[in-house]
């Protein structure tokens, strides 16, 4: 039976071991010409720096060229980290994706710096600043987006390009409730980084809505609270296979944990890593909240989570040494989902 659920892709174009960036930032490209297809209602492309682990540092680069090649799936941003950029040249660029697919753009935007405090600094010596400023930023954006600018701004009369009739859907992405925060001030969709960390998770969902602003009959606003999470999920013919796969992520979750970012490690570099005994504790620990197994009963707990979290939605990150393998993850939990009708999917 087809899920209430609504599945979408969060890609980081993680780079592997063995692979370079620009077989990370190919293999994305493939994956969203294949999902198309699949019945999944967004894939969303991360933004990171200065990082040996991802390749997607100009999400919006990869926005425009998957919405020129796919034909239904809406394309997006989880995030653009808003305080690197000014909001003119936000507002513009996705105005410009609007034109190449009207109607199927998504604009989140984030505060974090997606990279360290040098790169960071590197990207926007104002940085600091910039990021205090963060709500400030979100209603320009909304400004050059159609709402217009309050009187008094100083760049009230600059006007944004193109005129398009469509506007992107704009959501606010994060990982505390300081997100949650802006987007229910805003009337905003809000979708909470759970793959980053579940920590808070469900009181920053509840913030979000306990403060939720309506905006009813506002254009890109909302009458109503809407939550999604991204979350981190892997499935596989088999439970056993399913485990296989995760022990790459399960290594690279431990390197990030200790402050190291190098490519996805192979499942073969996994099982010959000699862990130690506090190491294997900490991954235990992992395990056991990890979204991991065949494809039903990965949906099952991405049901769970999503119903405990009052989400609408979850944009799924998968991860994985082996391009195939990821094609089969997504595939799988499509069909387990019931997408595209119900009915079995192409093979990638």
């Amino acid at each position: 039976m087809p899920s209430t659920l609504g599945l979408s892709i969060l890609d980081q174009s993680t780079v592997a071991s063995g692979r370079g960036p620009g077989d990370a930032i190919r293999e994305t490209l493939e994956l969203a010409r294949l999902t198309d297809g699949w019945g999944y209602g967004r894939y969303w492309l991360a933004e990171h720096h200065n990082s040996e682990s991802h390749a997607g540092s100009a999400p919006e680069m990869l926005v425009a060229a998957i919405a020129a090649t796919t034909k239904r799936i809406r394309v997006g941003t989880a995030g653009v980290m808003l305080p690197h950029y000014s909001s003119l040249k936000v507002a513009e660029q996705f105005r410009v994706a609007e034109a190449v697919a009207p109607g199927r753009i998504d604009l989140g935007l984030g505060r974090a710096p997606g990279s360290d405090g040098r790169t960071a600094f590197a990207l926007n010596p104002n940085a600091r600043e910039a990021a205090d400023r963060f709500p400030a930023q979100v209603q320009e954006v909304l400004g050059w987006l159609g709402d217009g600018l309050p009187e008094g701004h100083p760049f009230r009369s600059v006007t944004a390009s193109p005129a398009v009739p469509t506007r992107p859907e704009v959501w606010i992405l994060g990982s505390s409730d300081y997100g949650a925060q802006v987007a229910a001030f805003f009337g905003l969709p809000y979708c909470f980084a759970h793959f980053i960390s579940d920590r808070g998770s469900e009181e920053a969902v509840a913030a979000y809505r306990e403060g939720f602003r309506a905006h009813p009959g506002v254009p890109g606003r909302l009458g109503a609270p809407r939550s999604a999470l991204g979350v981190f999920a892997l499935t596989a013919e088999t439970e056993a296979e399913a485990w296989r796969l995760y022990k790459s992520r399960e290594l690279w979750r431990l390197f990030r944990d200790t402050g190291r970012y190098p490519p996805l490690p192979s499942v073969e570099e996994a099982e010959a890593y000699p862990f130690s005994e506090a190491e294997r504790a900490h991954l235990d620990r992992l395990r056991a909240g990890a979204i991991v197994g065949a494809p039903e009963q990965v949906r099952a707990k991405l049901e769970t989570l999503a119903e405990r979290h009052g989400a609408a939605e979850v944009a799924v990150l998968t991860p994985c040494h082996d391009p195939a393998a990821r094609r089969l993850s997504y595939r799988l939990l499509a069909e387990a989902f019931g997408l595209a009708d119900g009915g079995r999917l192409a093979a990638a």
